[in-house]
């Protein structure tokens, strides 16, 4: 069975099925990481892996890519964890598809002694270190700071991301919060879009059939704000509109005006620390248990900073992170 994945080596391209069978391992060989994200299709992902692979490129290490063909497919991840067990890189960087479903093939690769960085989406095992952020607080702060700039009244609308998915339960609880804080916001219905912006799109399009007022949509992640925006934009409505992740097609909505804000769920980031933890470890230098990069909001008075496109990002220094 064959997946989508690319290899950077050296600026060149390398196929999955080439895998990592009869590469010479010289004492002086680039070390090779595997790094697993969970789909094609969310930018955040996307600037994950090209951060990982700028790290690499400086370091001199090998990254090769395992990105389901399907998004966020459990079935291809776990075969693709199959395939690293017979590869057997010198280190894994790890995000799971979901939190539940991964943890037999954590229990794997713990099992075979490789060392894995996990990331973004806390799930049981064994790890060197995990890189992430705290997604209650980020949804706490994103509903918070809409509520104020609704003046503490409005109806309102959430659309969720992958139910399953521990970031989405997450910012969720974070939601709740906010809610018991702002007894004048009214909720009118919860919508799963999924993390993506097509289903995002699906789901608003019901809401706008079904509120014929609708103050602001509260959205877990930016394509999904995206997918509101759009619908909104062909039923020829208005709300106000907020996402996460800072991604560069939201940054320029919030430039024009039709997205009021994101927050910094900077996966461009994770990406480089997760990936400089990796190269710590094969190196034999410490590493805490774990890094959670704080939340901050995005919005008029500051986008300009989030506008760089990530291919023209630099990632920061160990030290800029972590003691």
């Amino acid at each position: 069975m064959h997946y989508f994945v690319t290899a950077m080596l050296a600026g060149s391209m390398l196929l999955l099925a080439a895998g990592f069978a009869g590469q010479a391992r010289a004492a002086d060989e680039q070390p090779t990481i595997a790094v697993f994200t969970k789909n094609l299709t969310n930018p955040a992902y996307e600037a994950f892996r090209i951060a990982a692979d700028q790290v690499a490129r400086s370091a001199g290490a090998r990254i090769v890519h395992f990105v389901p063909r399907q998004p966020d497919n459990v079935a291809e991840q776990q075969a693709m964890v199959e395939q690293v067990l017979k590869d057997r890189p010198d280190a894994i960087v790890f995000i799971p598809v979901d939190d539940v479903a991964m943890i037999g093939s954590v229990k794997k690769l713990n099992e075979a002694k490789i060392p894995v960085v996990l990331a973004s989406n806390p799930l049981p095992g064994r790890f060197v270190t995990y890189i992430g952020a705290d997604d209650f607080e980020i949804g706490y702060r994103q509903a918070r700071y809409l509520f104020d700039k609704l003046g503490g009244k409005g109806k309102i609308v959430v659309i969720e991301g992958i139910a399953v998915a521990p970031t989405n339960r997450e910012r969720v609880r974070g939601y709740k919060r906010a809610f018991a804080e702002f007894p004048g916001i009214e909720v009118l219905g919860f919508g799963i879009g999924n993390y993506q912006q097509p289903d995002a799109r699906r789901v608003m399009e019901e809401f706008l059939q079904k509120y014929p007022e609708i103050d602001a949509v509260l959205s877990a992640n930016d394509g999904m704000a995206l997918g509101a925006l759009e619908a909104l934009t062909q039923a020829k409505r208005t709300s106000v509109v907020i996402g996460i992740n800072g991604i560069l097609p939201a940054i320029k909505q919030i430039e024009t005006g039709a997205l009021l804000a994101s927050v910094d769920f900077n996966m461009f980031k994770i990406g480089c620390i997760a990936t400089r933890a990796a190269l710590r470890h094969l190196k034999g230098e410490p590493l805490p248990e774990k890094i959670l990069l704080p939340a901050e909001i995005i919005d008029k008075t500051n986008y300009k900073a989030w506008l760089t496109p990530v291919d023209q990002r630099s990632c920061p220094e160990w030290s800029e992170v972590a003691n």
